[in-house]
């Protein structure tokens, strides 16, 4: 198992030491979330939110089991796009996020994570070309998995706890006063994805952190 595990990783690594590939790579996109019904539509699982709206904008649908996660592939923008919802709980997500990335032999390049993020004012978008967890345990293990942190990662903000524990806090519904602005952020997210895909990640920084007032 752990020769296994070592081949998949060494696959991303060796990729990202390539200097050109015959054909574009496939990009990935990960939505991070817990699974099951208990955790719908909780402020921990906005990724899922994102990658369900890109799912509808495209006409397909996140339902295929593999490398423990529900995936989908389509061709969007020019490019061969995979659509990953990792399936272990939040704290796990690096395993089936590594594994397709050494499965389909991707760079950090190639791969996009969407996140919610408690430092960040509710619906409110950052958008990296790399960089630390910040914090998060979902980033923290796919940085280990990858044994790399120069991945894209969109931030959707959910906002500051408060006097409220933080664990309770990620897995509650948003409240009836913060869903048109979650509905707006979320489509807005998908907005920023579809940027990345078309245009690359500076513009795509360029164009959403600004105008959500990032540093």
């Amino acid at each position: 198992m752990t020769q296994d595990w070592n081949d998949v990783v060494g696959r991303f690594l060796d990729a990202g030491s390539l200097e050109s590939k015959e054909t574009p790579s496939p990009k990935l996109i990960v939505g991070l979330g817990n699974p099951g019904g208990d955790y719908t539509d909780t402020r921990h699982n906005v990724g899922f939110m994102v990658l369900d709206t890109l799912a509808s904008r495209w006409n397909v649908t996140i339902r295929r089991k593999k490398f423990n996660a529900l995936t989908e592939e389509t061709h969007v923008h020019g490019s061969r796009i995979i659509l990953l919802k990792p399936q272990q709980y939040m704290n796990r997500s690096g395993h089936a996020v590594a594994t397709a990335a050494g499965y389909y032999k991707l760079t950090p390049s190639d791969v996009l994570v969407v996140t919610d993020d408690m430092a960040l004012d509710t619906g409110r978008l950052r958008l990296r070309a790399k960089g630390s967890a910040g914090g998060h345990n979902g980033l923290k293990d796919i940085i280990a998995r990858l044994r790399s942190d120069a991945f894209a990662r969109l931030r959707l903000g959910i906002g500051a706890s408060g006097r409220m524990d933080a664990a309770d806090y990620v897995l509650a519904r948003f409240t009836s006063e913060e869903q048109e602005t979650i509905r707006a952020a979320v489509q807005k997210a998908a907005d920023a994805v579809e940027c990345w895909l078309r245009d690359g990640i500076d513009k795509a920084m360029t164009q959403y952190n600004v105008k959500n007032g990032a540093d």
